[in-house]
């Protein structure tokens, strides 16, 4: 089984490229000329044992924010595609990743219906970097969330470092999406009474 998905978007802003293979040892090779986005994408990678390929040209004279977004949909397409009709796989995960005096908790359901509930220390530093905005991680999601057609739900309880607390969140998002798209060597079948997902 060849679970791997590719996808392409241009549009006016960015060139994206993004594949990603879900059956991977979590090689990262990841350019978007965001450096911390880049540091979080090579988390996801990693962390999730993804193979993952992300080339992004956006307009970063402006900012950061189409390239960030454009990406994370390019992702979650991608994502999507490599799931395939989802025969087999776990469906659910879950992960508590912890980075110094932060927490993120995550749990996700590929069910085929996008939803985000997202909470993290409202007392966060407005940037990271010179050019991530710290309010741009649940805009990651959301996109993420939208085109992977996936349920997820991410609570940091606590943290004080920026850096921390986003970085928490993607590590437990890879360990959580590792876990549930794994294939369950008992399952037969689309893990749902629908038959569909």
């Amino acid at each position: 089984m060849n679970r791997v998905g590719r996808v392409e978007r241009v549009t006016k802003e960015t060139s994206v490229l993004v594949e990603v293979g879900l059956d991977g040892t979590g090689r990262v090779e990841v350019a978007t000329g965001v450096g911390f986005f880049d540091h979080m994408l090579a988390q996801l990678g990693k962390h999730g044992l993804f193979d993952l390929t992300v080339k992004t040209e956006g307009d970063l004279h402006i900012d950061a924010h189409h390239t960030i977004e454009d990406t994370a949909l390019a992702l979650g397409a991608a994502f999507r595609e490599a799931l395939g009709d989802k025969s087999g796989i776990r469906r659910f995960g879950s992960a508590s990743c912890p980075l110094d005096e932060s927490l993120a908790q995550v749990t996700v359901d590929l069910s085929g219906r996008p939803y985000l509930v997202h909470s993290e220390p409202e007392s966060m530093a407005p940037m990271i970097g010179p050019d991530y905005d710290t309010t741009m991680t649940r805009h990651i999601l959301e996109s993420l969330v939208a085109q992977a057609a996936i349920c997820l739900h991410v609570h940091v309880p606590y943290g004080r470092n920026a850096h921390h607390i986003v970085e928490a969140q993607f590590k437990a998002l890879a360990r959580a999406l590792r876990e549930a798209s794994e294939l369950d060597p008992r399952a037969t079948g689309v893990p749902s009474t629908k038959g569909v997902l």
